[in-house]
């Protein structure tokens, strides 16, 4: 290592290589930069000077938040080793170690990028996607980062690669660490604690983020990747699916039984089964010659419809036949094999090209794909399957040419053993790189492509679901965990699954709600329906040959309990809707592993059998068969059950929980107030409802809590200012609203009731705005319940009681 020298935003050194790595093509000079992005992040990068090698690209990408220059007063230091190279950072508070390089060489080859580092402990998050718990195994645990569709078990790479991981520290500080590399990539986790990083290519770009807490950490990451868009409030319900709904009757029957069930139901959706000889952009004349309909009656329902969108577009129909195809070739914007042709693979239709997203060209053409087909057809989302991308035959129907992309130096452990497994060709040539380079990427560049289309179309907020993802897809779209089996296990596994995507930018994520793979039976059934309805993103999704688990085929009972869960979910889509307000907004998470918000609490660090909405809902499923009771951690302080204000004093402690079928358990932790509406069977009927308030009073008798209000659908609203925000307040035996901003969106609606829980003597009387009402007190559990007020949302109310 030379000598480091001022840079405009840090410091850089030219790295020049001692001694032979022994692996092909080592690159002899190199260049370090060390870039101190703000107080709390610190940028380093390592690059070739004689060659310009592939750097991420992360699609409409923001410009930076931080400044031009070095930023100051910083929480971290950073020293180097000369000979052999490393270096070691710490925490400025503490001289805590966060990372220290030299306890491996630092390798850079053509193909092969190592870079080992030690762990300030063993509570390490992050690093999918895999089938793991929310705290990582670092026994010797190699984690293999390539998109693949590879059906969800324990030691597979699926179908997302997320390079960041968030290490708990034993003081209860923590940091985070993001690689932005998007070739494949291998971590070894070692119990030292250690982990190695290798990459096949690129460049060496790591960020570091000093937090100090969990919180900060996600914030400071999105920082980098971009915050993730605010769905549309209909999104938030419930949707139905399965692939196997043959017919357009088939699928009107299904949306039918929901609602003569009484079931609520927001978003019909189809598989594969609509289109023509499974050609996207077309649907079957025959078996759904209505579609167009169909979907028009759905809107007359307040029902949305979703269909699946598969990247692969089918080459065999006659020139002049298809158009995706014909017009695809003309405006070349398929990615192409190494003599310069379309690369062909095999989907769904057969042979299929595969359209380039890094083609500027590409999106113009997808998006007139997608007006056309929008213009017969008025869907209000896609869902975007397949797109690691997905191919039944290894590479191309072709194969691959014999070269170092195709047979690299040293290949990770990915299911198949082959990069090219179940994909395409790394010599494949895209627009901005070749394949090797951008495979990671291609279900973030779809969902963009996909997003913008959608915007451009409907002009109205779009609703985008992949499975492949990469750091950033939270800006574009929802995510869900792929192709789950109906077990037990698999249910488990959904919550740290989606506790993780939190983590990485993507708050709306959710687990095909009974299992996608195999047969459900009742009992699991009824308490995946429970679980799901605290997904972020709820769907119910089956396979073609599995018995059906729509909720109206079960008995009284199951669809009783179903029912039960789904009307809880929707009476608290307005305290939903606004976490993904603070998601959008200021980087929250919005399904939140404990260890977020309990830092400091050491029993946090690896509980992912229970999981909070925010910071004010704690949600313990049932995650066994049979159980009648589970255990569940109470974090220090009063918890009280949602659903009749049952107080539990809990000094960090776990308490043996009532989990009958018919329950689900619930608790609402003291200091919060969460708005909520009475439910309807569609988002669209329930937004129309009164409101009220659950209030969790503290020990000093304080709650706070507040509400993002606007139409649900239209762009940036709060952007454009164009919402509601209102704060409630408690204290002093008084509730308090501050609408703080106003638009129509608010008027007409009104406050029904209100539920204080903690009130610990029965009240005299209760007035609202002064007035004298009408209100129950139950004195076993110290609730205060008031009905039938009907005080305007959209001015200050008061409601106060005496004791």
């Amino acid at each position: 290592m030379g000598p480091l020298n001022p840079s405009k935003r840090g410091q850089a050194a030219v790295l020049t290589r001692a001694k032979p790595s022994y692996l092909p093509r080592d690159i002899s000079i190199l260049h370090l930069e060390v870039i101190e992005e703000s107080a709390e992040c610190l940028h380093l990068t390592v690059k070739d000077p004689s060659s310009q090698r592939y750097e991420v690209q992360l699609p409409d990408q923001q410009h930076s938040p931080w400044g031009k220059a070095a930023a100051q007063n910083t929480q971290y230091s950073i020293e180097f080793q000369h000979n052999p190279f490393s270096f070691t950072v710490r925490r400025k508070s503490n001289y805590k170690v966060i990372m220290n390089t030299s306890v491996a060489p630092f390798l850079f080859t053509d193909q092969y990028l190592q870079l080992s580092t030690t762990l300030a402990s063993s509570s390490v998050s992050g690093l999918g996607e895999h089938y793991t718990s929310l705290r990582l195994d670092l026994n010797w645990t190699s984690l293999t980062l390539w998109n693949q569709d590879t059906k969800p078990r324990a030691g597979a790479n699926l179908y997302g690669s997320h390079p960041f991981y968030i290490v708990q520290e034993a003081d209860g500080f923590a940091y985070g660490v993001f690689m932005l590399n998007s070739n494949a990539m291998e971590v070894i986790l070692q119990p030292t604690p250690a982990l190695t990083w290798v990459a096949l290519g690129g460049i060496l770009d790591l960020y570091v983020f000093l937090g100090p807490n969990p919180e900060s950490i996600i914030r400071q990451y999105l920082q980098v990747i971009g915050y993730p868009m605010m769905p549309p409030y209909w999104a938030l319900g419930f949707h139905l699916c399965r692939w196997g709904y043959k017919t357009s009757n088939a699928t009107r029957k299904v949306a039918q039984r929901m609602r003569d069930a009484n079931f609520p139901l927001d978003v019909q959706w189809n598989d594969l089964d609509y289109a023509h000889g499974r050609r996207v952009f077309t649907f079957d004349p025959v078996r759904f010659g209505d579609l167009p309909q169909m979907v028009q009656e759905f809107h007359e329902q307040n029902l949305k419809y979703v269909l699946i969108l598969d990247p692969g577009i089918s080459t065999t129909s006659p020139p002049g036949s298809y158009a995706p195809y014909d017009d695809g070739l003309k405006r070349d914007v398929f990615i192409k094999n190494s003599t310069g042709n379309a690369i062909i693979g095999k989907v769904w239709p057969g042979p299929t090209a595969f359209p380039d997203f890094t083609n500027p060209e590409t999106i113009k053409w997808w998006e007139d794909c997608i007006k056309d087909f929008l213009s017969q057809v008025s869907v209000d989302g896609l869902w975007i399957d397949m797109n690691e991308p997905s191919s039944f035959v290894q590479g191309s129907v072709d194969g691959c040419p014999d070269s170092d992309l195709d047979q690299p130096p040293y290949t990770p452990p990915v299911v198949g053993g082959q990069l090219n497994s179940k994909t395409l060709c790394m010599s494949a040539q895209q627009f901005l790189s070749t394949h090797y380079n951008l495979h990671n990427m291609y279900g973030l560049t779809e969902a963009y492509a996909t997003h913008r289309a959608l915007i451009n179309v409907q002009s109205k907020r779009p609703f985008v679901l992949s499975r492949s993802s990469y750091p950033g897809i939270g800006r574009f779209s929802g995510v869900w965990t792929g192709d789950v089996t109906s077990n037990w296990e698999q249910l488990r596994f959904s919550i740290p699954t989606v506790l993780l995507f939190g983590l990485y930018g993507v708050p709306l994520v959710g687990a095909d709600v009974c299992g996608f793979e195999g047969n459900t039976t009742e009992e699991l059934c009824v308490r995946w329906m429970q679980l799901g309805a605290f997904y972020p993103f709820m769907r119910n999704h089956n396979d073609r040959p599995n018995i059906p688990q729509e909720p109206y085929v079960f008995g009284k009972k199951a669809q009783a309990a179903m029912r039960s869960a789904l009307n809880l979910r929707y009476s608290l889509l307005p305290f939903l809707y606004t976490l993904f307000h603070h998601a959008h907004t200021s980087a929250q998470t919005v399904a939140r592993a404990l260890f977020v918000e309990f830092p400091f609490d050491p029993n946090c660090k690896a509980i992912d059998r229970q999981f909070l909405w925010g910071s004010a809902l704690l949600i313990s499923p049932a995650l066994e068969q049979g159980v009648v009771e589970i255990p569940a951690y109470l974090p220090s302080g009063t918890w009280y059950s949602l659903q009749d204000g049952q107080p539990f004093y809990s000094k960090s402690e776990y308490v043996l929980l009532s989990s009958s079928l018919d329950t689900v358990n619930v608790h609402v932790r003291e200091g919060h107030i969460i708005p909520q509406q009475e439910p309807s069977l569609t988002t669209a009927a329930s937004r129309t409802n009164p409101f009220f308030l659950t209030v969790a009073l503290s020990a000093g008798g304080r709650a706070w809590g507040d509400l993002f209000w606007d139409d649900g659908e239209s762009l940036d609203t709060f952007e454009k200012n164009s919402y509601s925000y209102v704060i409630f307040t408690a204290g002093q035996a008084r509730i308090v609203s501050d609408p703080v901003r106003l638009n129509k969106d608010l008027d007409g609606l009104v406050l029904g009731g209100v539920r204080v829980f903690g009130v610990w003597a029965p009240p005299r009387y209760v007035l609202a705005n002064g007035e004298k009402v009408n209100f129950t007190y139950h004195i076993d559990t110290k609730a205060l319940v008031v009905n039938k007020l009907a005080l305007p949302m959209s001015e200050i109310f008061t409601v106060q009681w005496a004791l």
